[in-house]
């Protein structure tokens, strides 16, 4: 399941969500982004997500379809923010739900290295006197 929305999310409940329609679960690996109040040596006021929602969804599920080529997935959640976030908002939510351990770890790590580096997000950081649009990388 694919989200991309302004709106704060409840990572719980998003899982809860998820969990109870399956199972078979035995693992579950998520991860949370959050907006650091630092970044390369600048102090960061906020900072703002631009997509592009139609390439994205499509993007987020061509590398959901490659991580269930690669792992035993039961399901996979991605939650994107886009819009003005402040210091200590949510970014992102990877979960990725699976029988076993491996397997949702592995593919979890592998869905949040394709979105920090290749997702068709673009940030723009404000700071005390400036800003900065960003760079996908790892």
């Amino acid at each position: 399941m694919i989200k991309i929305q302004k709106e704060d999310f409840n990572s719980e409940e998003e899982i809860n969500n998820i969990k109870k329609l399956y199972s078979n679960v035995g693992a579950i690996t998520s991860f949370i982004g959050y907006v650091r109040d630092k970044n390369n040596n600048n102090k960061v006021q906020s900072i703002n997500l631009e997509v592009y929602k139609d390439m994205a969804y499509k993007q987020l599920e061509k590398i959901i379809t490659k991580a269930r080529s690669k792992w035993n997935l039961i399901d996979c959640l991605i939650i994107h923010r886009y819009g003005k976030l402040n210091i200590n908002s949510k970014i992102v939510f990877v979960t990725c739900f699976s029988e076993h351990r491996n397997d949702s770890f592995e593919s979890c790590n592998f869905i949040m290295d394709y979105l920090k580096k290749d997702a068709p997000f673009w940030k723009n950081e404000f700071y005390d006197k400036k800003n900065e649009w960003l760079i996908n990388s790892n």
